[in-house]
């Protein structure tokens, strides 16, 4: 395993040392992102928890900003230049897309008791 030297202030070596063994874990929880920004989860679940109609459902839509990104990364998807990050938050988008369509076909039962029109 590589061995890594870091300077840090004296109160952070003090929490580091609490830490011990989990440090390397810590690091890579830290480390991780989530593949779209937080943003676009909050517009997703606000709009989730205002409780929608059917009709409304029906109507979501992403925000201009998130179709743009979108269109971005088909583009270069299919340009075969997507990075591994890229395609992380395409995939992500694709996962939100088909529970979006799972909502939209009236396929989970708590969003309307009334059967699809």
């Amino acid at each position: 395993m590589p061995r890594i030297i870091l300077e840090v202030p004296s109160e952070l070596s003090e929490q580091l040392a609490q830490v011990g063994s989990r440090l390397p874990e810590l690091l890579a929880q830290c480390l991780k992102q989530p593949p779209l920004p937080a943003h676009t989860y909050c517009y997703i679940l606000n709009f989730l928890a205002s409780n929608p109609t059917p009709e409304e459902i029906a109507a979501f839509a992403p925000t201009l900003e998130m179709q743009e990104r979108l269109r971005i990364l088909l583009t270069r998807s299919h340009a075969g230049e997507l990075t591994p990050v890229e395609r992380m938050e395409l995939d992500e988008y694709e996962r939100i897309e088909h529970v979006v369509i799972m909502l939209k076909a009236g396929s989970l039962p708590y969003v309307s008791s009334s059967p699809s029109a």
